[in-house]
């Protein structure tokens, strides 16, 4: 008797149940293999979309704004985060925040903090300041209670890529150490590779991860855009299992605790950090249909970031709601 199997690929090929390497170890084998994983829709009422959106007028504010997108997720910033200065949450700030969370019924929300921080940054004097504010910053997604603070690696600028490695490793240490007992967690966030920033390689985030003194602390932030622009093809099934399995081998998918889902408007490898709109770059639209159909990540937050123009963020959410 010949049966078929198929793969998360989509490809599927026979197996000769009577030959003679077929036995009871290889039939459970089968089975585990033929579980779909990624193959299958999501369900709807599953699905944890949203988008990153502005705080202006008051932090409340995203979580209405969210609401009219149709947002179960959202990510914002907690303050101006083109200053390094900024005044602390008052009772009052944390408390209509959360109280809009609830009403505007806003599942997750969690933080990018400021693109000033450069944690591996080669002046001492900056990267002091950089941790000083990335600590406060944790400190305020805490007191908001917001689930993650997403960072990234930074530049190491010409010191080059095994200095800002340690650095940020360094970093790391001690922010977690001045912040210990915190609930928010650190997520990581791919980079694109523009100039000599870190975190564009897969080996060099399992690095940073395992060389922290608390990794439990950390996840990471997978942006669409930037993974593709440092050279991971998602654009097809073959290219989006062959990335994620890579991902899954160095680092373990079960790290990824949040997506930013951009297209790009650069080409693979280019390591230009540039969102385009969902489809509409060179990403594609099958890089997106597999990551919403992908079960794996079907309670994991997906947040656009996507450019600001008109109504395309309402555009973009449907789009990927109807990938489903």
């Amino acid at each position: 008797m010949t049966i078929f199997r198929a793969t998360a690929a989509g490809l599927i090929f026979p197996i000769d149940v009577h030959g003679p390497s077929w036995n009871h170890y290889n039939a459970a084998r089968f089975v585990k293999l033929i579980r779909p994983i990624t193959l299958q829709p999501v369900a709807r009422r599953t699905l944890h979309l949203g988008a990153h959106l502005s705080i202006a007028g008051g932090l409340h504010l995203a979580c209405a704004r969210g609401q009219e997108l149709g947002c179960e997720v959202i990510q914002i910033f907690t303050r101006n985060q083109q200053q390094w200065r900024t005044k602390p949450l008052s009772d009052d700030e944390v408390m209509t925040f959360k109280q809009a969370c609830r009403r505007h019924r806003i599942r997750l929300a969690f933080a990018h903090d400021s693109y000033l921080v450069n944690l591996c940054a080669p002046d001492g004097d900056i990267r002091e300041r950089s941790l000083s504010a990335f600590v406060e910053e944790m400190e305020r997604c805490e007191r908001l209670g917001l689930a993650f603070l997403v960072t990234h690696p930074g530049s190491p600028g010409v010191t080059g890529e095994r200095e800002g490695i340690r650095a940020m490793i360094a970093s790391l240490d001690e922010a977690l150490k001045r912040t210990g007992g915190l609930r928010t967690r650190v997520l990581l966030e791919t980079s694109a590779g523009q100039g000599a920033c870190v975190g564009h390689r897969f080996e060099q985030m399992r690095e940073m991860i395992e060389g922290v003194r608390e990794p439990e602390r950390l996840g990471v932030c997978f942006d669409t855009c930037h993974v593709f622009a440092a050279g991971y093809d998602l654009r097809t099934r073959a290219a989006y299992d062959a990335t994620l399995d890579e991902f899954d081998r160095l680092i373990g998918v079960k790290r990824i605790e949040a997506f930013h889902v951009n297209d790009s408007k650069r080409e693979l490898g280019s390591r230009v950090d540039r969102h385009e709109h969902i489809g509409k770059g060179h990403l594609g639209i099958e890089a997106f249909r597999c990551l919403m159909r992908d079960r794996r990540f079907a309670r994991i937050p997906k947040v656009i970031e996507t450019p600001k123009e008109d109504d395309m963020d309402a555009r973009n959410l449907s789009l990927l709601r109807d990938l489903i």
